[in-house]
């Protein structure tokens, strides 16, 4: 058993996202490990105090895609850097297209000068 403590400095108020990918997403993606098991995780209470929750739930979400009965499937947008704008556009259309019912962006994608969220 190993134990890992990161300052909080590290890690953006109220983002659960940014938490856990920094903690799970990154050292669960070392190619050197063979086997790796989270255990447990703990949160200071004043950290915790800055999620604010989902501003609302899955049925609005299903009421905004019209989009009952079944799960909801989706899918990240790969390569996560690389792409224009153009093509990373075209790469969600093809996937909605598909049949999938929403895409989202990787966490390493935001706005970069390269790929603006509105030109995509």
């Amino acid at each position: 058993i190993a134990y890992v403590a990161y300052p909080l400095d590290l890690f953006e108020e109220g983002s659960v996202t940014n938490m856990f990918t920094s903690i799970v997403g990154n050292v669960f993606g070392f190619k050197a490990l063979r086997a790796l098991r989270l255990e447990d995780l703990r949160i200071p209470p004043a950290y915790s105090k800055t999620f604010q929750g989902p501003p609302h739930g899955i049925q609005v979400e299903r009421d905004k895609l019209n989009k009952y009965g079944r799960p909801l499937l989706g899918c990240t947008i790969k390569p996560k850097l690389g792409l224009s704008a153009k093509n990373y556009g075209r790469a969600v259309y093809e996937c909605l297209r598909g049949g999938l019912d929403f895409t989202k962006d990787d966490e390493n994608v935001n706005s970069q000068p390269f790929m603006r969220w509105r030109d995509r």
